[in-house]
């Protein structure tokens, strides 16, 4: 249903290389050759030709950095290499370099300051790489302060003080205008803050085999392919949706919700609705079925997947049956807006059901699942993902403009969106809609959940570009739908 790429995290990237290196035989001196030469290409065809400075740590990121001013200094370019660490302690393929760059006149000047980073049109961050994690030490800090404020910094592998493995910023980190990835691109990029920090993210190839390493757990949404209904499907075996939801006063969050999962390709839906409410959404749509609560309960061993939730107001009564129904219901179930009220601080409940249901909460709703406030979920939003789905036995997605799929067997999924447009009330209805849809065709919640993220964004994205990005409604997207999964 999805295509995707690989998001390499620290331990995953030094596997690689020790499988190139070690198994396979590649000499490192080789590998750190063609990170330089793909990280000084992109320079120049990004920038003019100009003035560098180039930032060296004390491990092989700084290695890599020598051999970016090697290559830029032979094309011509005013570089500078600024040593943030004492030359006669690199690992030895990075001294290897550094010693290649003096004996070629390449200028090393140990210290970084403003002063000299003023004086470069483009900044080379070579100065802590995948192997950093945690707050950087008071001396990187100093040197990381100092780039502050400059465009055109180009990162190698990583912006310094970004986690490569959970994109979490501990302390101070670079903001890059340009991150050159080698091998694959780290995870800690993909995530935000990390993904903000990053800038554009240019994968290079520098010669590592695909058989070296033994793969990723998680990857970026690339592409998407959504079967369609077959000749011989009927409007149950296309996917049937009941969405429990709509409280008096929220009626259009469980109406848009069952009208996505019809544009994500159900082939029927139903509201079961307390019955006030009811009454007031048979006369709003024609295409979706509505039934009154509790009698709507009957509809559940019909349908293929139930979304729990969208309006469903937060009474004593409504949160029961989302209980119930998260907890007791054997089917495929997509859990969000109050439905997730009902969970806060009780996610081990549903651990005893018997196959993962789906859990699509915001920042705000996962700092109340957790215990933890929203704004540490926005610094920390890998880690919140997957305690959650750990601690639930669920699918959980972390709503934001990096979409976060965690599945409780280590599984991630990152889904750019990619559209502010997005952050307007009633997405989020959509989305849970189509997830319904998916979760009703798609035995593997985890791999529905990531290609209704996808399809979600995409349509967000399509709206955008019919509408412009700053007006769509939920509405808009709902139109979208279709388009994005031919």
């Amino acid at each position: 249903m999805i295509r995707t790429l690989p998001l390499y995290d620290a331990g995953e990237m030094r596997a690689a290389d020790a499988g190139a290196i070690e198994e396979l035989g590649l000499p490192g001196a080789v590998l750190m050759e063609r990170a330089g030469l793909a990280a000084a290409a992109e320079i120049v065809r990004t920038y003019p030709r100009g003035s560098v400075a180039v930032v060296c740590g004390g491990g092989n990121n700084g290695g890599d950095g020598f051999v970016v001013a090697r290559h830029l200094h032979a094309a011509g370019w005013d570089v500078e290499c600024l040593l943030a660490a004492d030359p006669d302690r690199l690992p030895a393929d990075a001294r290897r370099n550094h010693d290649v760059a003096a004996r070629l006149e390449v200028p090393l000047r140990e210290g970084v300051s403003r002063a000299r980073l003023r004086r470069a049109d483009v900044i080379v961050d070579a100065l802590l790489g995948t192997g950093f994690r945690g707050a950087p030490r008071p001396e990187a800090v100093q040197v990381i302060a100092a780039m502050h404020g400059h465009t055109g910094i180009v990162a190698l592998d990583v912006p310094s003080g970004v986690d490569p493995s959970t994109g979490a910023v501990a302390g101070e980190a670079v903001a890059a205008e340009v991150t050159v990835c080698f091998h694959g691109r780290k995870l800690g990029t993909a995530v935000d803050p990390g993904r903000t920090a990053s800038g554009r993210v240019v994968v290079a190839d520098i010669g590592i085999p695909p058989r070296a390493g033994a793969g990723t757990a998680a990857v970026l949404a690339d592409g998407l392919t959504v079967p369609p209904k077959r000749p011989g499907d009927t409007k149950y075996t296309a996917g049937a949706v009941l969405v429990l939801g709509g409280a008096r006063g929220f009626t259009g969050a469980p109406l848009m919700t069952a009208l996505a999962a019809l544009r994500a390709s159900a082939g029927i839906a139903w509201i079961g609705a307390p019955p006030d409410a009811a009454r007031i959404l048979e006369a709003r749509v024609v295409e979706v079925m509505v039934r009154p609560l509790p009698n709507a309960l009957e509809l559940l061993e019909r349908a293929g997947a139930v979304a729990v939730g969208p309006g469903l107001g937060r009474s004593e009564e409504m949160l029961a049956l989302a209980r119930e129904v998260g907890c007791g219901h054997a089917g495929p179930v997509v859990i969000d807006a109050d439905g997730l009220f009902a969970f806060n601080g009780a996610l081990a409940d549903l651990r005893r059901r018997p196959r993962p249901a789906v859990l699509t909460p915001h920042e705000g709703e996962m700092g109340r699942l957790l215990g933890e406030s929203s704004d540490w979920v926005r610094a920390n939003r890998l880690d919140a993902v997957r305690r959650a789905a750990e601690a639930s036995g669920c699918v959980v997605l972390l709503k934001g403009a990096d979409t976060l799929v965690a599945s409780p067997d280590g599984r991630l999924c990152v889904c750019h969106a990619g559209v502010p447009g997005l952050a307007t009330a009633g997405t989020g209805d959509v989305l849970t809609g189509v997830v319904a849809a998916m979760l009703a065709r798609e035995p593997d919640a985890w791999l529905a959940t990531a290609a209704a993220a996808e399809a979600h964004g995409r349509a967000g994205r399509a709206a955008a570009e019919r509408l412009g990005p700053s007006g769509i409604v939920a509405s808009d997207v709902i139109e979208s739908l279709p388009g994005v999964l031919r």
